[in-house]
């Protein structure tokens, strides 16, 4: 469905699983401000409630958070936000993978691998996302996106996010449906074509944490020129 036609009672459900995390809760709260019903994943319940109780105070009265285990939220939903640690990727997609046939799968995952995150370090085969895609198959949409978001500001609804929204999918149309969900959360998603180029947002990352460390900021960002109509 075409975002800008949705209303308060056709827009999709939408669960972030790692949703107690910087990442994740910042996008709760920008979808849950925005009219979009919201459930926070977590492998633990009871802490998913009360973070989901603690953004709906942030996200505004009208706001419809909810809290519960992975596999409850992605059960529940209509879109799945996997914004969990790389470590957690893969074991969190199979503990949900019996939820997600037909639906909608959005991955935030950056292949960050501590000590080093301000290098790149691209898992084999080039792409965290593409290996996901292999592991789920056809019936999952997977779509990469968000991954060069800082969490900074998220929380504030209101406040700009310098940073364009690189959205990478096999299906023209899921990528779509994320650019509206962008634009939704206060942001611009740019089609960046087919999965195999979400490498390219899962390297950018670890050269934006090089940025922020050289510089002495919390959240550069990366803006595409050039594209009709753009800021």
């Amino acid at each position: 469905m075409d975002p800008s036609r949705e209303t308060s009672s056709t827009k999709p459900v939408i669960a972030i699983l790692g949703g107690t995390g910087k990442e994740g809760s910042g996008l709760a709260v920008r979808w849950a401000h925005a009219g979009y019903p919201v459930i926070i994943g977590s492998r633990d319940a009871v802490r998913a409630a009360a973070t989901a109780a603690e953004l709906a105070v942030i996200a505004g009265k009208h706001a419809q958070l909810s809290g519960t285990n992975n596999l409850d939220a992605a059960t529940r939903a209509e879109i799945i936000v996997l914004a969990v640690p790389y470590s957690a990727q893969l074991p969190t997609a199979e503990e949900i993978q019996s939820a997600l046939a037909g639906k909608l799968l959005i991955d935030v995952t950056v292949p960050l691998v501590p000590p080093k995150v301000d290098r790149v370090q691209l898992p084999e085969g080039g792409s965290a996302v593409v290996r996901l895609q292999q592991l789920l198959g056809a019936a999952v949409q997977v779509v990469s996106a968000f991954q060069n978001v800082s969490a900074h500001h998220l929380k504030e609804p209101g406040h700009p996010i310098e940073c364009d929204v690189l959205v990478c999918g096999d299906s023209a149309e899921a990528r779509e449906r994320v650019i509206g969900l962008a634009q939704a959360a206060g942001m611009r998603g740019v089609n960046a074509g087919p999965l195999a180029n979400s490498a390219a947002a899962e390297a950018l990352t670890s050269v934006l944490i090089a940025i922020n460390k050289r510089y002495k900021i919390p959240s550069s960002g990366i803006r595409i020129t050039g594209i009709p109509g753009a800021h």
